[in-house]
């Protein structure tokens, strides 16, 4: 087990102590580490220990060891995620390079490791002249994290193309999981939170790669359009409710381009948010909750957050607190 020092960072910090308790692994831990650089929108507090597994045996003897009281946390690209200012007690789990493989059968199947990134995916499929997996290039994450919220995009979702995924359960043991066996619907998985996805098989077809690769492009040049992707930002906010739109809910409220301290509703696209250069999660979270407020008095719909809010806030956002409290997490 290799343990480094704590990062260097100005901030909150946890106590020492928490990787004594922790089982022996081949991997690395990090206590106090930093996370908000790790996120799409640049904030957040730190880990109070960061775990990154040397393999996948690696990652199962540690999940199975792991006392019951630690909570268990799993950062992919952080895509789709806020960070609160306060960190992410317990373990941050990141997987690395070993997680992030991708290949093919001869039956068009291509497995890919958790930690691969949806649009290395659809390249891989694309030069294997692999049709089908074309959406992947247009969401901006990791394999795990699709799995986690049946990611979706231009015509396709995760479980569209999804024949099984191994899953990894508290208790240690693995399962390979089918769509159904998930309960995968919009935007939504019905297994736990602390359980961890190792890998998944997505089924494709053959294709031409010239129209596969001329598929991708389009969806690149409307993504580039109609989302601020240069800037400091998430994926979509809230989920659409059944037969609507979001953006338009929140557009009709009056939100586009809403600002609640450094963060702001996107005039671009108003179901982005973006941190304009000094956002704290807390800002970002703020405002995420002000355009549901708004949106709720305007047409009396509540939106669902579609992005993943984890760990704790400093001390003195306590509305932030007073949402957690209520089971608004």
């Amino acid at each position: 087990m290799t343990v480094l020092p704590p990062m260097p960072e100005q901030g909150p910090r946890f106590a020492p102590g928490l990787e004594a308790r922790l089982p022996k692994t081949r991997g690395r831990l990090t206590p106090n580490a930093p996370l908000g650089h790790m996120t799409w929108f640049g904030v957040g507090g730190p880990a109070e220990v960061l775990f990154k597994p040397a393999d996948r045996e690696d990652l199962i003897d540690f999940i199975k060891n792991c006392p019951d009281d630690v909570p268990v946390t799993v950062l992919g690209v952080a895509s789709n995620m806020i960070i609160r200012d306060g960190g992410v007690p317990g373990v941050v789990i990141r997987l690395g390079r070993d997680f992030a493989t991708v290949e093919k059968d001869d039956n068009y199947i291509v497995t890919a490791g958790a930690a691969a990134l949806d649009m290395n995916v659809a390249l891989f499929a694309a030069r294997e002249k692999i049709a089908g997996l074309e959406f992947l290039s247009g969401i901006p994450g990791t394999i795990g994290g699709a799995l986690r919220m049946n990611a979706g995009a231009y015509g396709g979702e995760t479980k569209d193309i999804l024949i099984s995924a191994d899953v990894l359960f508290p208790d240690g043991t693995v399962k390979a999981m089918t769509p159904d066996e998930m309960q995968m619907g919009y935007r939504h998985n019905a297994l736990p939170k602390d359980v961890i996805f190792l890998s998944a098989k997505l089924q494709g077809r053959a294709g031409v790669r010239e129209e596969i690769e001329a598929r991708m492009d389009e969806i690149k040049t409307k993504r580039g359009e109609s989302q601020p992707i240069k800037t400091k930002t998430g994926g979509s906010t809230f989920a659409n409710p059944e037969g609507m739109s979001a953006w338009k809910l929140v557009d009709e409220a009056g939100c586009r381009g809403l600002i609640v301290g450094g963060a702001q509703m996107s005039e671009l696209h108003c179901n982005f948010m973006i941190n304009t250069g000094d956002a704290s999660a807390a800002d970002i979270e703020r405002l995420g909750e002000t355009v549901r407020k708004r949106v709720a008095e305007n047409s009396g719909i509540m939106l669902r957050w579609e992005i993943r809010r984890i760990g704790v806030p400093l001390e003195q956002d306590e509305d932030i607190r007073a949402l957690m409290q209520e089971g608004d997490n």
